[in-house]
């Protein structure tokens, strides 16, 4: 710290992190620094995500995504493009797509589930992408609030692309992919769906909406289901917008049932 002070010189200290994804060794390296850069990957995925977990001088979780080319590393400048470059425009029961915020980086990615009767005593949860405990509590209330009887059933939960989405907005996206593969009926593959959802099946208002309606639209995708409260917010031409104050609202709207 002092060298870089009195060269007035940036300085890479390259680590490596625990089982726990903290930092090795001191915490006193991570508090004299003034950003702190995480190197993500996952071992059979051909990209990369550069993303700031502290930073003095400017937004913190936001993300740079890499492809690891013949040239070596190269920016991926629609990420969204990226992780979407795959998604089917057939009608398949459990999709649905997300629009999250890395950031201030919004990012399109696709959220699918699988429920079936579970062969044992205890139903699996299992999820790839998304946080565990959030689909857990997602469950539970699409059987309270929605009358889903999941628990004779094995839920799976996966974010499509190796990305991982801990954000309250994409509740809603998990809970009616869950809820179009235990009904089998398919979601419209043009919709995109934003809302956190509440132990009261309350559709709670996020962040950012403009930001990740944008992204949307720019994909092509025309309808999108967000918070009542949200609605007034976004003035988007061509885009079919339906606000929703509850889960049981969501659901029908979206899988008519």
């Amino acid at each position: 710290m002092k060298l870089a002070k009195d060269r007035g010189v940036s300085i890479f200290i390259v680590g490596h992190v625990t089982k726990e994804g903290i930092l090795a060794g001191p915490r006193l390296l991570e508090h004299i620094v003034d950003t702190v850069l995480y190197f993500e990957g996952e071992r059979r995925q051909f990209y990369r995500i550069l993303r700031a977990c502290k930073n003095r001088f400017g937004s913190t979780n936001e993300i740079g995504v890499f492809e690891m080319c013949e040239e070596g590393l190269t920016e991926i400048n629609n990420p969204s493009a990226f992780f979407m470059m795959n998604y089917h425009k057939t009608p398949l029961p459990g999709t649905v797509v997300v629009p999250a915020l890395e950031g201030t980086r919004p990012l399109l990615v696709e959220i699918q589930a699988l429920v079936s009767p579970t062969a044992f005593g205890t139903p699996r949860r299992m999820t790839a992408g998304v946080d565990y405990n959030r689909v857990v509590l997602l469950a539970a209330v699409l059987e309270k609030r929605a009358g889903l009887p999941l628990a004779g059933y094995d839920i799976y939960v996966k974010a499509v692309g190796g990305v991982h989405l801990d954000e309250p907005a994409v509740d809603l996206g998990i809970a009616l992919a869950i809820a179009s593969s235990y009904r089998d009926h398919a979601v419209d593959p043009s919709l995109v769906t934003i809302g956190e959802v509440a132990l009261t099946g309350e559709i709670r208002p996020v962040s950012g909406i403009s930001k990740r309606i944008n992204e949307a639209v720019k994909l092509g995708f025309t309808k999108c289901l967000a918070p009542l409260n949200n609605a007034p917010l976004i003035n988007e031409p061509g885009l079919n917008l339906t606000g929703v104050e509850t889960l049981s609202e969501a659901m029908e709207t979206a899988l008519g049932v």
